[in-house]
């Protein structure tokens, strides 16, 4: 009999609330879906089946979810069975409210009183600041910022907010490289990745014109995607590439290295950029799009034939793709064919053949002085990606007029045809008489 009554008391204590009851019993297969995905605000009790004050709450916690049906949802966590979800909130001791508003990752502490009165009043108090920040345009709910991890960190607009619902068709789906951050909105160190992140997805973005991507899934919402790849830490970052098995990123965690494992990554899948011959004014769209333009002038095509204008198109092919991942344009013409955009470019000295670097944003160049060579072009662009050289202004600031050209056949050149004069009827005695001194 004394057993059966011990067991009687501890479901009476255990079994704070029921389904009878208006309070939502919350626990970790519930509480995504239920809470943080929802536009609803939320008062949450967490409790222990033991503590005394959890038990002396109880009354007065049904009677306001009553009084607050369909207006405020209120909802209970048993923390002691559920310690996850009470680590994961802060919770140290019972019963420990707290307020689930606009942002649902980052919720509040309430700190009214504990009668249901007071407990009504606070949550409509916290209602009625919920409504103002959804006036003043503030949106609510789940969003890549933590709130931290200092300043200078740029905006997170280029960090792509992945769900379980979207992340297949983004990123397994999808032809761009991903670099994926798994958070937890808790997380010390997520938050100081935070600014360091957001600043080189804008980076990468640019830089690679979207090849390279740089994502971030809340770890502790979707949990679908996060359990697949076996994410049990924060942060984790993976590399996702198209039909590969994704890989654990395994670089810093400055901007720098950032970026610097996503331009590796977006060259070593990166097609080299293509080499155009400058036709008409078109061919600088290349240029004016680009960061940086490298235009090689080639010989006449008598002065070299086929085969030599194609072993200096090789070279300068060569140096595309060790450079594409710089993102630059890249162009060529014939010596001669575009007399103004030599000029502008102070082409000429030197001889053919020739090759300018080009800032299009700041219309400035850069000549190259050394062998028309790999090795040659390699240091002359070495040195302009480090900042090293001289350069000069474009002609008068502006781009020269370019000169509509055909393009090159791929064939050796033929000398222009002779013309034929009839001499038959000029009688050369005479002239030779007429001239004679």
């Amino acid at each position: 009999r004394a057993r059966v009554l011990g067991c009687s008391l501890v479901l009476a204590v255990s079994g704070f609330y029921s389904a009878r009851d208006d309070v939502v019993e919350l626990n970790p297969s519930n509480f995504n879906k239920e809470v943080v995905q929802s536009d609803s605000l939320w008062l949450i009790e967490f409790y222990a089946p033991w503590c005394g004050h959890c038990q002396s709450l109880t009354a007065d916690w049904k009677k306001a979810a009553t009084a607050l049906k369909g207006i405020v949802k209120v909802g209970a966590v048993d923390a002691d069975q559920h310690k996850s979800l009470g680590s994961q909130y802060g919770v140290r001791g019972f019963p420990t409210i707290k307020i689930f508003g606009a942002n649902k990752n980052k919720p509040d502490d309430f700190q009214g009183g504990r009668t249901s009165q007071a407990i009504v009043e606070g949550a409509m108090t916290a209602l009625r600041s919920l409504v103002k920040e959804r006036l003043s345009g503030k949106s609510g709910g789940s969003d890549y910022s933590r709130g931290g991890g200092g300043g200078g960190g740029g905006s997170t607009k280029d960090v792509v907010e992945l769900t379980d619902d979207n992340f297949d068709r983004l990123v397994m789906e999808g032809d761009a490289v991903w670099l994926v951050e798994f958070f937890a909105p808790w997380c010390g160190h997520c938050k100081s990745l935070e600014p360091e992140w957001a600043a080189a997805a804008s980076a990468v973005q640019e830089q690679t014109k979207g090849k390279v991507r740089l994502g971030a899934v809340d770890a502790t919402i979707h949990q679908g995607v996060s359990s697949r790849y076996g994410v049990r830490g924060f942060p984790t970052i993976k590399v996702f590439r198209k039909g590969e098995e994704p890989e654990d990123y395994q670089g810093g965690r400055s901007r720098g290295d950032i970026i610097a494992r996503a331009l590796d990554l977006f060259s070593d899948n990166a097609v080299p950029p293509e080499l155009m011959e400058i036709l008409s004014e078109d061919s600088l769209k290349t240029c004016v799009d680009s960061q940086l333009c490298v235009i090689a002038v080639l010989p006449h095509i008598l002065d070299t034939g086929a085969s030599g204008r194609k072993s200096y198109l090789e070279v300068v092919m060569k140096m595309a793709d060790k450079y594409k991942k710089k993102m630059w344009g890249w162009l060529w013409t014939e010596g001669g064919a575009q007399m103004e955009l030599e000029n502008a470019l102070g082409i000429g000295g030197f001889g053919y053949p020739a090759m300018a670097a080009i800032n299009a944003r700041k219309m400035k160049y850069a000549l190259l002085k050394g062998s028309f060579s790999d090795s040659g072009i390699h240091e002359f662009l070495r040195d302009l990606s480090m900042g090293r050289g001289s350069t000069s202004t474009v002609g008068e600031g502006a781009w020269p007029k370019i000169t509509t050209v055909a393009p090159w056949d791929g064939k050796d050149g033929e000398l222009p045809a002779e013309e034929e004069y009839d001499l038959s009827d000029v009688d050369l005695d005479d002239v030779f008489e007429k001239t004679e001194l």
